[in-house]
């Protein structure tokens, strides 16, 4: 279970890092926008795509 976990976090690491490799002055860019936006937002962000994430892994599981 511990092995999968770190695979899991690993991937994470590598999926999170190919936008910044790629495009940095749009990752600079996204996360500007992304300071103006309330707090409701992000949280309303955030929840959507946990549950994306939820419902992905389900549907290939």
């Amino acid at each position: 279970m511990t092995h999968e976990f770190w695979i899991a976090v690993c991937l994470v690491l590598i999926i999170e890092g190919i936008f910044p490799f790629i495009n940095p002055a749009g990752f600079k860019a996204a996360w500007l926008k992304m300071a103006e936006l309330d707090e409701r937002t992000l949280r309303l962000f955030g929840l959507i795509s946990m549950l994306s994430g939820v419902a992905l892994l389900y549907w290939i599981n």
